[in-house]
C-alpha cells in the first residue's frame, strides 16, 4: 500500500534522472504523461502510471489532480538568500541615471548590504531569510543554492553560512551552501586585494571543519579579481574538497567561463559576455551554465545572456533567479522562466529541463533532485495549469496550486497561511 496517490493528472513531467546535465539537444527532450497518476511511499516516488492503472493500487491518502499540470519541484541554483537591510532606497538613484560606481562611492550598492549584514544579528538574519525562503517555496522551489558573500569579513560570512545551517535545519526543502567570500573588495583593503584574498582562503579550512558550505565562488570581473586570482582562490578551495562555482564573464569576457571548463567547476553563472571560444570550452564540458535573466531585466540592460547559442553548440544551461537585494530583486523562478522564454528565446521543454534537472547539477544534487522517477525523493509541485507551455506562458503570477516534499504537502494556496515545517 502506498503512502499518497495522486491522480487524474493532466500531465506529468517527468526528467529523466542522469549521471550528466543534459547537454544541447537533449534539452529540449521531455517526458509529459497524460492523464497520470504517481505515488508515494516513506518519502520517495513508488510508482508513475496511467489513472486506469491507478485504480488498481491501494493508497492511505488518494487526491484527484482534476486534470492539473504535476512537475518536480524547481530547484534554484543561484541565490543570495542570506543578507541584512535592503536598497529600495537606490531605485530612484537609477532612475535618475546616476552610475553605479557612483552609489557605491556615496556608501550605497553591496557596500551598503555588507554594512547592514554585518550589524544584523544571527537570529535576525535567519529571521529576514525565512520570509524570503517561504516565498520562494511557495512558488514552487524545493531545492535551492545559498551564497554568503555580504560579510566581506570572517565573522559576517561565518555568521551567514551558520544562518543557512539553521534554515537547513528547520525547513523540509535541500539546500546547497556556497562561500562567495571574494563577492567584491571592501574598502579597507583597497590596493591590498592579494591579502584580502588570502584571508579568505585562510577561511576555507575553518569553513570545512564546520561543514557550513559544500561549493566555493568568486566574483571574477573588472575591478573586483582576475583570472589569475580567481584560479588561485578556486584551486585553493579544491584543495580543501570543495566544489567550485565561479561568477563569470557578466559584464566583460574575460575568460571566466574557460576558467570554469579548465578546473572542472560544476557551474559558471551569469556569461552575458561570454566569448565564444568560452561557449565552444562549456559545450565540450559538464560545467553548467547558469543564466540569470532577471538579473539583466531588473537592472535595464539589453543584451542578455546567448542561450540560444549555448544550447544550439551543445552547452548544458540551467536558470536562476539570482535573488539578492541589489540586482534581482525576485524570490519568484517562475518569472525567470518567463524572461527566459522571451528574452533568451529558450522553449518550453529547456526550460522545464533548465529549472529541474540542470539545475540540480548545477548545485550537485544531480542524482536527488529536478526528478521523479522512482526511488527518488517525492519534490513536486501542482500546478493552477493544464500543460507545462501555461506557466512560462502566463507571466508575473504564482501558478503553484501545492508543493510536496518528500511527499507531505508544504504549502497550498488559499489554505496554509505558512509553510508546514516538519
Amino acid at each position: 500500500m502506498h503512502d499518497f496517490l495522486l491522480y487524474n493528472i493532466g500531465q506529468l513531467i517527468l526528467p529523466a534522472a542522469s549521471e550528466k546535465p543534459l547537454k544541447g539537444k537533449e534539452m529540449n527532450n521531455l517526458r509529459v504523461l497524460k492523464n497520470a497518476a504517481m505515488a508515494v511511499m516513506g518519502g520517495c516516488v513508488s510508482w508513475t502510471g496511467s489513472t486506469e492503472e491507478a485504480e488498481g493500487h491501494l493508497a492511505k491518502i488518494k487526491r484527484n489532480a482534476k486534470g492539473r499540470l504535476v512537475t518536480p519541484g524547481l530547484v534554484d541554483p543561484h541565490t543570495h538568500l542570506v543578507f541584512g537591510g535592503s536598497r529600495e532606497n537606490e531605485m530612484a538613484l537609477k532612475q535618475a541615471g546616476i552610475p553605479y560606481l557612483e552609489i557605491l562611492a556615496g556608501g550605497g550598492g553591496i557596500l551598503s548590504t555588507v554594512e547592514a549584514t554585518r550589524q544584523t544579528s544571527l537570529r535576525e538574519l535567519v529571521q529576514k531569510a525565512s520570509f524570503h525562503l517561504e516565498r520562494m517555496i511557495s512558488h514552487g522551489v524545493t531545492s535551492l543554492e545559498v551564497k554568503s558573500g555580504y560579510g566581506l569579513d570572517r565573522e559576517t560570512e561565518l555568521k551567514q553560512l551558520t544562518a543557512v545551517k539553521r534554515l537547513q535545519d528547520q525547513y523540509p526543502v535541500r539546500m546547497a551552501a556556497t562561500f562567495l567570500g571574494p563577492h567584491a573588495i571592501p574598502p579597507s583593503h583597497k590596493g591590498m586585494e592579494l591579502e584580502f584574498l588570502e584571508g579568505m582562503i585562510l577561511l576555507l579550512e575553518e569553513i570545512k571543519q564546520q561543514n557550513l558550505a559544500q561549493f566555493a565562488d568568486i566574483f571574477c570581473e573588472t575591478g573586483v579579481f582576475s583570472i589569475a586570482q580567481s584560479r588561485h582562490f578556486l584551486k585553493k578551495a579544491q584543495e580543501k574538497g570543495f566544489g567550485i562555482k565561479i561568477h563569470a564573464d557578466e559584464i566583460d569576457p574575460l575568460g571566466g567561463a574557460e576558467l570554469a571548463v579548465s578546473l572542472g567547476a560544476v557551474s559558471a553563472d551569469h556569461l552575458v559576455a561570454a566569448t565564444e571560444e568560452g561557449i565552444k570550452r562549456l559545450s565540450e564540458s559538464d560545467t553548467v551554465a547558469v543564466l540569470l535573466p532577471g538579473t539583466t531585466f531588473y537592472l535595464g540592460k539589453d543584451m542578455y545572456a546567448k542561450a540560444r547559442v549555448m544550447i544550439d553548440s551543445g552547452a548544458a544551461v540551467a536558470l536562476a533567479t539570482d535573488f539578492n537585494p541589489g540586482s534581482s530583486v525576485t524570490e519568484n523562478l517562475q518569472l525567470i522562466m518567463s524572461l527566459a522564454a522571451l528574452k533568451l528565446k529558450m522553449t518550453a521543454e529547456e526550460i522545464w529541463n533548465a529549472v529541474t534537472v540542470n539545475a540540480a547539477h548545477a548545485i550537485g544534487m544531480g542524482d536527488e533532485a529536478g526528478t521523479l522517477e522512482n526511488g527518488c525523493r517525492a519534490d513536486f509541485v501542482v500546478w493552477d495549469a493544464p500543460n507545462y507551455h501555461y506557466v512560462p506562458y502566463h507571466f508575473g503570477v504564482n501558478h503553484a496550486e501545492s508543493v510536496y516534499s518528500a511527499g507531505i504537502k508544504r504549502w497550498e494556496r488559499g489554505k496554509y497561511g505558512t509553510i508546514q515545517l516538519p
